[in-house]
């Protein structure tokens, strides 16, 4: 891209959540704002190489496990730059301030270092949504044992659900979906509801959940509620970015009990399709929750599961 600078960023996670963000120290532009370690990209370097350079010079550390994340392209008055996110799990050597910087471990959650550079806080809102993604299987489990599934999973930590029922009519979904919203609401667990806006917004949901058909047929994204949609192909992906939603189901990845003769992508044409993409996209499809570390791999955010999601472990 003419006139962009590329740059390779680091989301360093620690395993309780926080990120590890740096202050930019005096000298150099937006002194005193912060943000995630990285810069620019040297010529004939790999997004990768040059993230492990930025690392060393940085904070003297080496990412020992890593994955490619978003790409996002922001305007500063000064230049254009093409950020590529990566997320580092692991790494060896304690960060440090190199450059003579300050460093401070943050809760995308609730940050408490300001100012944060403009293109960093798309980025801690997506790191807010967890790595597993639930949609609701009343049709096949009945209510009984659904909701002890579901107490069970708010327990163990999820908090992120779709709800989505298409054999019910308005009403009983209206009314499973505030029990849903009662029960997670406890655990700051966030609800989606699946192609219904205004009812999401009646029932003070915390997001939509929109099918590639409404997807394709939006011209903006709902005001003041989190928003994703289910894709299939390039177009769609293209589509949601445009709206800016905030996150994207991507597959069949893999073969389900639901649509077994489905052409599925594969793990190789998930990651052709997530590659560059500014939100972040789970896989779905025949997901189970070991099957996590493979879409991070692939450059996915999560997984989304329906049957696996409730399944007792």
């Amino acid at each position: 891209m003419t006139g962009i600078v590329n740059a390779a960023v680091a989301v360093l996670l620690r395993a309780d959540g926080k990120v590890l963000l740096g202050q930019r120290p005096e000298g150099k532009s937006w002194a005193g704002w912060w943000e995630f370690p990285g810069g620019k990209i040297e010529e004939g370097e790999s997004a990768e190489q040059g993230l492990q350079r930025e690392l060393e010079e940085e904070l003297g550390t080496v990412a020992v496990q890593f994955n490619p994340w978003l790409t996002r392209v922001f305007s500063y008055p000064e230049r254009t730059v093409r950020l590529n996110f990566f997320i580092v799990r692991d790494w060896r050597g304690e960060p440090y301030g190199k450059e003579g910087q300050n460093l401070s471990w943050q809760n995308p959650h609730s940050p408490s270092v300001s100012p944060l550079l403009p293109a960093n806080q798309p980025v801690l809102e997506a790191l807010r949504l967890p790595p597993v993604y639930a949609i609701t299987n009343l049709a096949e489990m009945g209510e009984s044992l659904f909701f002890s599934a579901l107490q069970r999973q708010l327990e163990s930590g999820l908090r992120l659900i779709q709800v989505r029922e298409k054999q019910l009519s308005a009403p009983d979904f209206a009314s499973f979906t505030a029990k849903v919203l009662r029960a997670a609401q406890p655990y700051a667990a966030q609800v989606l509801v699946n192609g219904d806006i205004a009812l999401a917004q009646k029932l003070a949901a915390n997001g939509v959940h929109l099918s590639a058909e409404k997807l394709m047929a939006m011209t903006e994204k709902p005001a003041n509620l989190l928003c994703g949609a289910s894709c299939h192909n390039a177009e769609e992906l293209a589509q949601a970015a445009r709206l800016g939603l905030d996150y994207a189901l991507l597959g069949a990845v893999q073969a389900t009990l639901t649509h077994p003769n489905v052409a599925t992508l594969g793990w190789q044409q998930f990651a052709a399709l997530v590659k560059n993409q500014p939100m972040p996209i789970y896989a779905l499809g025949g997901m189970q929750a070991a099957d996590l570390a493979t879409a991070w791999q692939h450059g996915g955010h999560g997984v989304a599961m329906m049957r696996e999601a409730w399944r007792e472990r």
